[in-house]
C-alpha cells in the first residue's frame, strides 16, 4: 500500500478526559478555569481544537453539570487565543451491572444512564462547533461496565447534533462504529462528509497495532475527515502513524499524562512535542480558521 501521507494536519487537544487520573498528576484540571487555561496554552502551543470534558472542581469526579461547561466555553472563548471548542456527548450511557451472578439490579455506583435531550443539553446551550458522538457499545476496561450507546439512542442525539448546527465527531472504537456510522450518514442523521476520531488501544475496542489501525483506516470514506489516537507511551508513535496513513492526531491528558518515562507532561507539552514530530515529517500544522473552513464549522456564540 503506498503512503498517503497528510501534508496539513490538525491538532486536537484532549484536555483532562473523565477518567480517574485526577490525582496522578497535578497537571490534570478540575475547575473550569483550569481547563479552560489548559486548552488555551495547547491552542498557543499549536492546537486547532481543545477537546473538553468537566470535573468536579473540589473531587476532580466527571461531571455532566451544564453550568460548568459554559464557564469552559466562556473563558475559552473570551480568551485572545483563538482555537475550535470540542465538548464531549459521551457521558450519560454508563453502565455498571452487580456481580456475575446477579447482574441485576444495575450498581447505584457508576450507573448514569440518561436521556439523548439531557445528554446533548450542554451541546445546546453552549454551541461548540464539534460534540463528540460515541458510535457504538462496548465493554469498557472494568469487569463490569458497559459503555452504552444503542442505535435508537445514537439517532436521537445525531439529530438532535445535526439540528443544533453542531458537527459530530464520531467516536469510533471498532470497526463495527464506522460500519454504524456510514449507516447514520446514508440516512442523512449526520451530514457529510462526517469527522471521525480513531480511538485505538481502548480496552477492549480495537487494538492499536498497525494492522488493526489500518483496518480502521480502510473502513473510513475517502472524503471524511479524520484523526487518530492511542493511549499512554503509545500517544506520540501514533502521531506519526496517523500522519502517515493520511489523517490528523490527538494528544492531551485525556488519553496520557507523560512526556517522557517518568516525567509528567502539561497539554501544551503534549501539543508542542506533537507539533515537533509532525513539522519534523514535512507536514504543516493548520491553525483553528483552517479547520473550520476544512471540516464547515461554524463559530457560535452561547445560547
Amino acid at each position: 500500500m503506498p503512503l498517503s501521507v497528510n501534508r496539513e494536519v490538525f491538532i486536537t487537544c484532549a484536555v483532562t478526559g473523565s477518567g480517574g487520573t485526577q490525582d496522578r498528576s497535578p497537571h490534570v484540571p478540575r475547575s473550569p478555569k483550569q481547563i479552560a487555561d489548559s486548552a488555551i496554552e495547547a491552542a498557543k502551543a499549536g492546537a486547532a481544537i481543545v477537546h473538553c470534558h468537566v470535573r468536579d472542581p473540589e473531587t476532580g469526579a466527571p461531571s455532566r453539570n451544564p453550568a460548568l461547561y459554559r464557564e469552559v466555553t466562556e473563558r475559552i472563548r473570551e480568551a485572545e487565543t483563538d482555537v475550535a471548542l470540542n465538548l464531549t456527548a459521551g457521558m450519560g450511557g454508563d453502565m455498571v451491572f452487580g456481580s456475575t451472578e446477579a447482574p441485576l439490579p444495575l450498581k447505584n455506583r457508576g450507573t448514569d444512564m440518561i436521556g439523548a435531550a439531557e445528554r446533548v443539553v450542554h451541546v445546546a446551550e453552549c454551541r461548540p462547533e464539534i460534540c463528540t458522538l460515541d458510535c457504538g457499545t462496548m465493554n469498557f476496561a472494568e469487569a463490569d461496565y458497559v459503555m452504552t450507546n444503542t442505535p435508537g439512542m445514537l439517532r436521537a442525539m445525531g439529530a438532535m447534533m445535526t439540528e443544533m448546527g453542531v458537527k459530530p465527531e464520531i467516536e469510533a472504537f471498532d470497526t463495527g462504529h464506522l460500519w454504524f456510522a456510514k449507516q447514520l450518514v446514508e440516512e442523512g442523521v449526520l451530514a457529510g462528509p462526517a469527522l471521525v476520531q480513531l480511538c485505538m488501544g481502548v480496552p477492549w475496542g480495537a487494538p492499536n497495532d498497525l494492522n488493526t489501525f489500518m483496518a480502521m483506516v480502510n473502513n473510513v470514506p475517502a472524503d471524511w475527515h479524520w484523526s487518530a489516537f492511542s493511549l499512554g507511551r503509545d500517544q506520540m508513535p501514533y502521531v506519526a502513524a496517523a500522519v502517515l496513513a493520511g489523517g490528523n492526531v490527538r494528544v492531551g491528558l485525556e488519553d496520557n499524562l507523560f512526556l517522557d518515562k517518568g516525567v509528567l507532561a502539561t497539554n501544551a507539552q503534549l501539543v508542542d512535542r506533537a507539533a515537533g514530530i509532525i513539522e519534523r515529517m514535512g507536514a504543516r500544522i493548520i491553525g483553528p480558521d483552517a479547520v473550520r473552513a476544512k471540516l464547515g464549522l461554524t463559530k457560535r456564540a452561547p445560547q
